[in-house]
Formats: C-alpha cells, structure tokens, sequence
C-alpha cells in the first residue's frame, strides 16, 4: 500500500511496513464493547475542506474508526477541516494516502470487504446495506460530487450502493450522503 502517515491527535506516526513492527492504532478505549463491525471510510479527491470536515464530525458520531483521505482530500492539516470537525479529528484516527487504487488492493489484502457509495447500474439500495452485514471490516468509498467515484475504485469495490432519490436531482452533498449512509450501515 505505499508508505503512509497516520495521524492522530496531530502527531506523526509512520504506518507498519516491513520495516517497523505493527502498532495499534485504535482510537482510545471506551466503555463500550467492540463492535462486530468496524468500519472506515475512504474519501477520494473531495475537494471541499467543510465537507471533509462534516464527515470527520459524522464518522466519530456513528463510531467509524478510521478516514483514508486520498488524492487531493484536504487533511486535518487544513484550518477549515479542523473548524468544522470540532475535534473529531482527534478522536476518529485518519491517514493520507496519494493513490486510493493502491490503498484499496491492499486492504482488501488485508481481508477488509470494500463498499461503495455510487450512482450506478450496479448499484443497491443503500436500505439493503444492514442485511448484508456478518462479522467483519469494512471500508465506505465517497468519491468527488463532480465526477464521482473513481472507476477504478469500483471495480475493485465488493458493493456498490447508492442513496435512493425522489427529487430532480441524482444526488446529494458528499457529506449528506456518508451520513445517510454511515446511519444506514449502523442499523
């Protein structure tokens, strides 16, 4: 997957390669017992800092335990990710990946099942997300609100899914749709 860097409040930490033995990077602890399901997500060349900061604030809220941010995503880095998430980005733990291809062929390496979320003729509905659900990892893909999710990262998608719509429009803001759909998954 290329070398990464993982932050977490802010400080620098190198991702496990070869070289450098496995840490663990799960946010701190909580009273709460360890879900069956661990999701991330992975924001690919989303251009608006809000946006990325809405969804930081949106993933810590429904219990997400990591952000790939990709290709041209603001980082926490940004002030205005940082005004907008409110702290989630120190409570939810992110990385910076340039190549979202190469990240994805290698976590799903890793056993990790890769979701999509797309307007597509393949597509499901995003209400049939919860009965595909048993033990495991997964990783929700939200690509750029002009030009999509990259092709090449659905075709290496397992599912893909899409936000029913009853108005004129096809879809929504990205930070709106990882909501509707972060809400979805946690049904």
């Amino acid at each position: 997957m290329g070398e990464t860097r993982l932050l977490l409040s802010r400080e620098l930490i190198y991702e496990p390669t070869q070289d450098r033995p496995s840490v663990d990077f799960a946010p701190s602890p909580s009273p709460k017992r360890r879900p069956k399901w661990e999701f991330a997500v992975l924001l690919d060349n989303i251009r608006s800092a809000w946006n990325v900061g809405s969804i930081f604030r949106s993933a810590d809220g429904f219990g997400f335990a990591h952000i790939y941010l990709c290709g041209i995503t603001p980082t926490p880095n940004i002030e205005a990710v940082t005004k907008t998430s409110l702290g989630a980005e120190d409570s939810v733990t992110w990385s910076y990946h340039k190549d979202a291809v190469k990240l994805v062929k290698g976590l799903k390496k890793e056993g990790w099942q890769i979701w999509a979320l797309e307007e597509s003729e393949k597509g499901k509905s995003i209400t049939q997300a919860s009965a595909l659900k048993s033990n495991g990892q997964v990783v929700l893909i939200a690509g750029s609100e002009v030009t999509g999710v990259d092709p090449e990262l659905l075709n290496e998608a397992d599912e893909i899914f899409y936000i029913p719509m009853q108005g004129e429009k096809k879809s929504f803001n990205v930070a709106m749709a990882f909501s509707i759909a972060a809400y979805a998954l946690n049904k």
